[in-house]
């Protein structure tokens, strides 16, 4: 049977969408359990019913709309929150598409022998305590300690957040007590890079999916006055952020090509017009497809910033925030996305994801993988990130059809 998406409606429903959370800056500001949110979880509900699903909701407030009776199930779907100033694509064309691909199946009356499920996992993108709440809560891996005592981005601490919610931090710890029989996951996702679009490809099968690990650093020296204190006395503790960001990037361009290195977030202390710095706190992000290359930059880097921090007399200190392990894609996954690209006609490249997703939590319980379409210019995350309507339809064509066979 050839069954194709109806990507009119497709549209209609990423447009509708998009209009929960406008930011004033001009894209779009939805984190979980914010009021827009809220109200994005109410439309969405909806639509789910609409389709003739059955609709259910776990304790983390991930909601899923079911195609079939209980039993092996096959699942597809993503997030539908966004950063903060964040765009109307990033996450939602999964859940959107999933949605679509489960409609048509149920308009066609497919038979299928296995349960379909569209999924829409909380807070992927991190604004509360740490990524991937909702995935990792319906997966059973998170830290009690951190859902209890972490504090979100915002300041509070989560149960703070909640209150005034249906969630309570008790019924986030036990929403893996809901999980169905996976057999797979998929996820549609614009690429958040510019391979795709600067080689012309529609389709991305993606073949890995980076590990994390995200650190809160500091450099400690000395506070003192910016005009009478000499360059050569001083313990200048930007200048140690600076001396390392620089030294850290090229270690890892050099010795360790693919993996990326990020401090995306400083904050200077005193943070004085007329002050040396006494102390710099920042964020440090490093990512790569092998687990081997994670474990040895965990230590090089540590290594390389107390050089620069012995050099300099200062003093640095670490602590793990949030880290993940690299996936591997299953190849009969990607072998059965490959054929069903060839029958539909669409070109596809295999490449990696540096960015992280539901997808690569729910690896760790059945077979995960992933479609990529372009995201013109690479942008993501912000507010003129943008997709051709085409390079959609045909993501949501080869899902479509790759559900089908998973299922079958």
């Amino acid at each position: 049977m050839d069954i194709r998406v109806d990507l009119e409606r497709l549209r209609a429903d990423i447009e509708a969408l998009g209009r929960f959370g406008p930011d004033p800056k001009g894209g779009i500001s939805r984190p979980s359990f914010s009021r827009a949110d809220v109200e994005a979880r109410e439309w969405l509900k909806g639509r789910i019913r609409d389709a003739g699903l059955a609709i259910r909701q776990d304790g983390a407030g991930n909601i899923f709309g079911r195609l079939g009776s209980p039993g092996k199930t096959v699942m597809a779907g993503s997030h539908i929150d966004t950063v903060i100033n964040g765009g109307k694509y990033d996450g939602s064309v999964g859940v959107l598409a999933a949605l679509e691909g489960l409609r048509r199946i149920r308009e066609e009356r497919v038979v299928l022998t296995k349960s379909l499920e569209v999924a829409s996992f909380t807070d992927e993108e991190g604004n509360l305590v740490g990524d991937f709440l909702g995935s990792r809560a319906f997966m059973g891996l998170l830290s009690e300690d951190e859902v209890r005592h972490g504090r979100t981005q915002f300041g509070p601490l989560l149960a703070e957040v909640l209150k005034g919610t249906e969630f309570t931090i008790d019924g986030i710890l036990e929403a893996h007590k809901l999980k169905p029989e996976l057999e797979a996951y998929l996820e549609l996702h614009i690429e958040q890079g510019p391979i795709l679009e600067t080689e012309e490809v529609p389709i991305g099968l993606v073949e890995a999916i980076a590990g994390k690990r995200y650190l809160w650093c500091s450099f400690t020296g000395n506070a003192a006055h910016a005009g009478t204190t000499p360059l050569e006395l001083r313990q200048d503790a930007f200048l140690g952020l600076a001396d390392f960001a620089l030294k850290a990037t090229r270690h890892v361009a050099a010795a360790h090509y693919g993996s990326m290195v990020t401090i995306g977030k400083v904050a200077v202390h005193p943070g004085a017009f007329s002050v040396i710095p006494g102390r710099a706190e920042f964020s440090l992000d490093f990512r790569s497809t092998s687990g081997e290359t994670l474990h040895d930059l965990d230590k090089e880097l540590s290594d390389i910033a107390r050089d620069v921090a012995s050099t300099r007399g200062l003093s640095f200190a670490s602590k793990l925030v949030d880290a993940t392990e690299p996936v591997k894609v299953p190849e009969r996954l990607l072998k059965l996305m490959e054929q069903e690209c060839g029958t539909l006609g669409y070109p596809f490249l295999r490449l990696p994801s540096g960015a992280g997703h539901d997808a690569q939590i729910l690896a760790g319980g059945c077979d995960s993988g992933m479609i990529f379409i372009p995201c013109l210019d690479g942008t993501s995350h912000a507010p003129d990130e943008a997709i051709r309507w085409e390079d959609l339809e045909k993501g949501a064509n080869l899902l479509l059809k790759t559900l089908i066979r998973l299922a079958s």
